[in-house]
C-alpha cells in the first residue's frame, strides 16, 4: 500500500468518471450473462424436452396422458429415492462429528466435587476391596543421619548474649576480638 504523503489526491470529477466507466462496464458484463444463460436454458430445453405434439383423438390425448403420469411416477420415486440418500447421509455425517467432539474431548467437562479420602481408601477404591493394602508413606523414608559442622556448633554454642556483648565492650573487647582472629 502506498503512504498517505506519496499518494496524489484525485480530483472528484475524475472520480465520478472513473466510477461511472466501472459501472458501465459492470452493467455490460451482467447484460452479457444474463444473454449467456438464457442461450444455454434454450439449448437445454432443446436436448431435453422434445416439442410437443398433442394427437387430435381423444384416445391418443388419453394415452399421452397415462405416459406423462408414468414419467412423473418414475421421476417422483428417483427424487423420492434420493432424498432418503441425502437424509442418511446426512445423519451419518451427524454422527461422525458427534463422535469426532467427543474423541477430541471438546465436551463440557462437569464440575468436580472435593472429596477428602485418606491414601488407603483411595488405593482401596482404586484396586477394589479384594486387595488389602496399607500405605504407610514414612515406612518406606531412608533415615538420614545429620552432619553437624564445627561452624554451626560454634554458631550454637554464642550463649547468653549479654555475656557476649560484655566480653566485647571496650578496648579490652576489641582487642581480643583482634586476638583470636589472629
Amino acid at each position: 500500500m502506498i503512504p498517505k504523503h506519496l499518494r496524489k489526491k484525485m480530483s472528484s470529477s475524475r472520480k465520478h468518471h472513473l466510477k461511472s466507466l466501472m459501472l458501465s462496464i459492470a452493467k455490460g458484463i451482467l447484460e452479457q450473462e444474463a444473454k449467456d444463460s438464457e442461450v444455454e436454458r434454450q439449448r437445454y430445453m432443446a436436448e431435453t424436452c422434445q416439442p410437443l405434439s398433442l394427437p387430435s383423438g381423444s384416445q391418443a390425448l388419453q394415452e399421452l396422458c397415462r405416459e406423462l403420469h408414468h414419467k412423473i411416477d418414475v421421476i417422483d420415486e428417483e427424487r423420492y429415492d434420493l432424498e432418503m440418500k441425502v437424509n442418511k447421509s446426512a445423519k451419518e455425517i451427524e454422527d461422525l462429528n458427534i463422535k469426532v467432539i467427543d474423541l477430541k474431548g471438546k465436551f463440557k467437562k462437569p464440575t468436580l466435587r472435593k472429596v477428602r479420602m485418606s491414601a488407603d481408601a483411595m488405593l482401596q477404591a482404586l484396586l477394589g476391596s479384594k486387595h488389602k493394602v496399607s500405605l504407610d508413606l514414612r515406612a518406606n523414608l531412608k533415615q538420614v543421619k545429620k552432619e553437624v559442622k564445627e561452624e554451626d556448633k560454634e554458631l550454637r554454642d554464642v550463649g547468653d548474649w549479654r555475656k557476649n556483648v560484655e566480653d566485647k565492650a571496650g578496648m579490652d573487647g576489641r582487642k581480643k576480638m583482634f586476638e583470636a582472629e589472629a
